[in-house]
């Protein structure tokens, strides 16, 4: 009986002649293909957990959307009432209350305000931690995660025990920007961290400094156009946080939207419970949008690259 050919169960083993043995070198048989193994369930576990994300988030937003928009009794809210009586009077109505307008304005400011001396902060400092004491990263990172490990109703004590000697400053609206810059720290300086880590920083400074730019001119037309999804990000962010502080706000007395948004689903449940819909559905279309506008970013880019990479093998097979 012929034995058993390794590379081919199927076939036996040929003997070559003038050895008396096995073949020297391979001969007719072709191994069987080794294919990969047939994942039926591969896609499952991912999908899973994808369909039970979406459902944690969704199904609140929907129980809420049903008791804000919906004029049917609590009581009776259930899968016979699921598509009755939808309305937007209780929006309709917040609106038109004569605080919503100022308390949204002045969240705006805030917003802008908190985004520019964040920004103005945290660029030039992230910058100067990168190109020159790269080893005080750690503890800056550190720094920065404190306002998000330490409540922050422990920054409103310290604000209650200054306020009798600093009224000329917290008196003011706007004294609110520099409490939410720190509140969004933990965010804000990761986005830019992360955007200057994706970049080769040295080398964009020493060729803007070696042709005579000075480091305004460097930060605004080197390094600013390759953080714009960095600094887009953590923008934001910060928004996110602006529009979502209360208890600063309400702490120090000022109407910002969150304080108006407490005092009048008291007032007015449905209403205000619409308003909490809509400051959720904004903020995370914010995000949405956020991450369509950094994945065209890299779609440019990528495009970019691949045109330059495309003339650079022209170039090549043209040269002589």
């Amino acid at each position: 009986m012929a034995d058993i050919n390794p590379l081919a169960p199927g076939l036996p083993l040929a003997i070559d002649p003038e050895v008396g043995g096995p073949p020297t070198a391979p001969i007719g048989g072709i191994p069987p293909r080794a294919g990969r193994p047939i994942a039926r369930f591969g896609r499952l576990g991912p999908n899973l957990v994808l369909i039970l994300c979406a459902v944690f988030f969704l199904a609140p937003l929907l129980a809420l959307a049903r008791y804000a928009l919906q004029n049917v009794p609590t009581i009776l809210l259930g899968r016979s009432t699921l598509f009755k009586k939808w309305s937007l009077g209780g929006l309709t109505k917040a609106f038109s209350d004569k605080q919503f307008g100022p308390t949204l304005t002045l969240s705006l400011k805030l917003a802008v305000g908190t985004v520019f001396l964040t920004l103005a902060l945290l660029l030039p400092t992230a910058i100067w931690v990168h190109m020159r004491l790269p080893k005080m990263r750690a503890v800056i990172e550190f720094v920065t995660v404190l306002p998000y490990v330490i409540p922050a109703i422990a920054l409103v004590a310290g604000i209650v025990v200054v306020k009798p000697h600093a009224r000329w400053f917290l008196d003011s609206n706007y004294s609110l920007v520099p409490f939410y810059v720190i509140l969004a720290l933990p965010f804000t300086y990761r986005s830019i961290d992360a955007g200057l880590r994706a970049i080769d920083l040295k080398t964009l400074v020493d060729a803007s400094r070696s042709l005579g730019a000075g480091w305004g001119t460097t930060l605004r037309r080197a390094l600013v156009p390759n953080l714009r999804t960095a600094i887009i990000s953590s923008a934001f962010l910060t928004t996110a946080v602006v529009l979502g502080e209360f208890t600063i706000a309400s702490t120090l007395l000022k109407n910002t939207l969150p304080t108006f948004q407490a005092i009048y689903v008291k007032r007015e449940p449905q209403g205000g419970y619409g308003l909490n819909l809509l400051a959720l559905v904004v903020t995370t279309g914010l995000f949405a949008l956020l991450t369509l506008l950094t994945r065209k970013r890299g779609s440019r880019k990528s495009t970019a690259v691949v045109a330059v990479a495309a003339t650079a093998g022209q170039a090549r097979t043209l040269a002589p």
